[in-house]
């Protein structure tokens, strides 16, 4: 009896852990429509397939929350945002890439 009680002690905190670490699903696709160019589509998956985490940018890039940063192509260019990574040297550069995120 004993032991089963703290099995489940223990499955509670883990099911908590993972429904707190997987609020968002790995691999979400987030589309943002103000731009311009045309809408940007993020894909957590191709993020995931190259080895990336939510934690790798969030919050210490990004907010959590869709549309609470700013975000520019001047940002970008300078290094921030989306930039920090997609500078040519980590990621593709974003400045001769546009259509990879810009979706018409």
């Amino acid at each position: 009896m004993k032991k089963l009680l703290i099995l489940a002690i223990i499955l509670t905190f883990a099911l908590a852990f993972i429904g707190t670490s997987l609020a968002v699903p790995p691999g979400k696709t987030v589309e943002f429509t103000k731009s311009p160019m045309g809408k940007v589509v993020f894909s957590g998956k191709i993020h995931a397939d190259a080895g990336k985490k939510c934690t790798d940018c969030h919050p210490k890039i990004f907010k959590m929350k869709k549309g609470a940063d700013k975000v520019t192509m001047k940002d970008i260019y300078a290094g921030k945002f989306c930039g920090t990574c997609h500078n040519g040297k980590i990621a593709f550069d974003a400045k001769s890439s546009c259509m990879k995120c810009h979706k018409k």
